[in-house]
């Protein structure tokens, strides 16, 4: 039987844990290795890179999250981080966008399978959902999608004046941030703070966050793939 002792004392020593919630980390892992065999969702699916390169990976930064109401997650693909932060922050609510249909279908069904209230997924591009979801959400999340500067257009137009931009990198994150500075002026955001983590195994994490300070000209997101071919 698949036991993940590290995630286990994380939410232990961070007072996240119950026999309920850990029991649905199990059932995620379950899903997304059996789903994995006929869809591509991650290449990372041994128990020990699973438990901490996308459970622990998630969480870092989770006490980030406790003051919000609602959290939009850009490119969610397997549902990481949306999905372990909606186990174990019950009163927020989560939505998960993708571009591709089969892994939206794939979140649905995880969301139905843990009894996850707080998740809905949507089928979407990022540069469309804006034009529903502009200045609604209180912080959006990013983990794995495109270098800063790209990602700050994708997720910047999304979250509400005072709210936060939370980007998941690694240990290129210094230079990402400081080549998306002219993105972050003209996305109407500043960094309020750098998280440094390792996580086991030594891999470094940054979490950035990003505090969105007015709203940001309606042009943004620009649509047509813009963003990644043309970056701020």
């Amino acid at each position: 039987m698949t036991d993940f002792p590290l995630l286990k004392k994380f939410l232990q020593d961070n007072g996240l844990y119950s026999d309920e919630r850990y029991a649905k980390f199990l059932t995620y892992f379950d899903e997304v290795v059996e789903t994995n065999k006929v869809m591509n969702l991650t290449a990372i699916t041994t128990p020990e890179d699973f438990e901490s390169k996308h459970f622990i990976d998630s969480l870092l930064p989770f006490a980030e999250f406790e003051s919000a109401k609602s959290v939009a997650d850009i490119g969610s693909g397997a549902g990481f981080p949306a999905i372990p932060l909606a186990i174990v922050l019950p009163d927020v609510k989560f939505t998960l966008v993708d571009s591709l249909n089969k892994r939206v279908n794939f979140l649905c069904g995880v969301i139905e399978k843990l009894g996850l209230s707080n998740c809905v997924a949507v089928h979407s591009r990022a540069e469309d959902f804006a034009k529903q979801g502009r200045e609604k959400f209180d912080v959006v999340t990013a983990r794995a999608v495109a270098a800063m500067n790209i990602l700050l257009e994708y997720t910047a137009p999304i979250a509400k004046t005072g709210g936060k931009v939370i980007a998941y990198k690694g240990s290129n994150a210094e230079e990402e941030i400081r080549d998306a500075k002219k993105a972050a002026d003209l996305l109407c955001c500043k960094l309020e703070k750098t998280l440094s983590f390792n996580l086991n195994g030594g891999d470094e994490r940054v979490v950035a966050v990003y505090k969105k300070i007015r709203p940001c000209d309606k042009k943004y997101p620009r649509g047509g793939n813009k963003p990644r071919t043309n970056p701020l």
